[in-house]
């Protein structure tokens, strides 16, 4: 009787799950559950991603119980093919992945099993439509969102798949690793990891805050936002089994368009994998910028003297999660008032966000710097006090994460430095918006 593997990636969970549907159909003499800590992922991961990855992992195991998750160290083409060989395995079984370095190396996987003509077998995808499953007419793909979203409705998904229930999970044996013990950073407030979190959190937001959310999302004082990036990045829930939950109604389609551009993004860096460091409109590598110093260390830290941008800085370095609102906002800080080229911000963003999503962090960046997806890019520039007081009138936010800001009154608390006494901890702005802005529209008729 044949024996199959299960090998979790950014799947981490058992509910509406299609590979593992196949796997345990495939594998009728038991299923391994395999993780493979890939040094190139895991070395590289910033301590807050890998304390949430380890929870999340611990928490598979939980729901898999008995013969547990089998978590092996080492390259994913050696090792995956070690346990298939050392099972038995008639089949391994992945949700197929869409990014650079995760179709290279599910390649070289492919390869190595098909030594021993074992087949790596993709189902489904991170994403209710997979990358490359919304055409235009003519059979070519989208490079607008409002366009590609049209199609993507039309396309539709499927249900949420079947469960499984009562797994013959099997114990390969021979070398296995614990789950690592991954420290939370000091300072740093991670929420809770693991689908059955997923699933309270996601199911508290729709009963709370789904109605109002097509205005409540753009308040970051309010906070409340779904928080449900990270256990999509983690894969804890499916879109799928988001959008069956979406029903009419303006907050409904805000939200059912929020997944979608993620799934747009998906699709733009599977047609381009380049852009997921270089220009997607190539001319913006010829645009003049400054080179970083001390304003970017300013930036990052949260110490430029504008206070909806540093409250956004710093609830990052604290959470390791930024409201999507304020995400914009300081980007277009970086690449419109210091003049410096988005890579910069989304290399910081990379090494801090939990949610960290190639995709969605490259061509977010990309969407502010005007080089990416977008009919009217470059001459949006966010003016950062006037975002301030529409997005956070009463400055409850920036309250929030900037203590030296609390007893400013709210008519001065987005331009603390107008005040006949400003506060003494707080630095004064760092640059002069008004100028900054003339001169990134400057540098950007340069190359028009």
């Amino acid at each position: 009787m044949p024996t199959s593997v299960m090998w979790f990636r950014r799947d981490l969970r058992l509910r509406d799950n299609p590979a593992l549907r196949d796997a345990v159909d495939a594998g009728t003499d038991g299923v391994v559950a395999l993780f493979v800590l890939d040094p190139r992922l895991w070395d590289g991961a910033p301590p807050a991603r890998r304390a949430y990855l380890a929870g999340s992992l611990r928490s598979l195991a939980e729901r898999i119980g008995g013969a547990g998750l089998h978590v092996v160290r080492g390259e994913p083409a050696a090792e995956v093919a070690r346990v298939a060989r050392r099972v038995g395995a008639g089949s391994v079984h992945v949700a197929a992945e869409h990014t650079p370095y995760g179709k290279t190396r599910d390649a070289a996987v492919a390869d190595a099993l098909a030594a021993g003509d074992v087949p790596l077998v993709r189902t489904g995808s991170p994403y209710a439509v997979a990358p490359g499953r919304v055409r235009k007419g003519d059979g070519g793909r989208y490079k607008v969102f409002t366009p590609y979203y049209a199609g993507w409705r039309e396309h539709g998904w499927r249900d949420p798949a079947a469960g499984v229930r009562g797994v013959p999970w099997l114990d390969p044996g021979g070398r296995s690793h614990r789950i690592p013990e991954a420290a939370v950073p000091d300072g740093v407030a991670l929420p809770t990891s693991g689908e059955d979190a997923a699933h309270r959190r996601w199911r508290a937001f729709v009963a709370d805050d789904l109605d109002a959310y097509a205005t409540a999302r753009d308040l970051p004082g309010d906070d409340r936002t779904s928080r449900m990036s990270v256990h999509l990045r983690w894969g804890e829930i499916h879109p799928r089994t988001m959008l069956a939950d979406l029903g009419t109604g303006a907050g409904a389609e805000a939200y059912r368009r929020e997944l979608a551009f993620r799934e747009f993004y998906a699709d733009v860096l599977d047609q381009r994998p380049d852009s997921a460091w270089d220009y997607y409109a190539p001319a913006f590598a010829a645009m003049e910028y400054d080179a970083p110093g001390d304003d970017l260390d300013a930036w990052k830290q949260g110490r430029t003297g504008f206070p909806i941008v540093d409250a956004g800085m710093r609830q990052l370095l604290a959470q390791g999660w930024m409201h999507n609102r304020v995400r914009m906002i300081v980007a277009s800080f970086l690449v419109k008032d210091l003049h410096l080229e988005w890579q910069h911000g989304a290399r910081h963003f990379a090494q801090h966000l939990v949610d960290f999503d190639l995709a969605s962090n490259q061509h977010g960046w990309q969407w502010v710097a005007g080089s990416g997806t977008d009919a009217a890019p470059y001459f949006r520039v966010f003016n950062p006090v006037a975002q301030g007081k529409k997005f956070d009138p009463d400055g409850t936010y920036v309250r929030r994460w900037v203590p030296e800001l609390a007893d400013v009154p709210a008519a001065s608390v987005h331009e603390p430095w107008r005040m006949s006494q400003p506060p003494a901890a707080y630095p004064p702005p760092l640059v002069d918006h008004a100028d900054e802005r003339r001169e990134a529209l400057r540098r950007y008729d340069a190359i028009r």
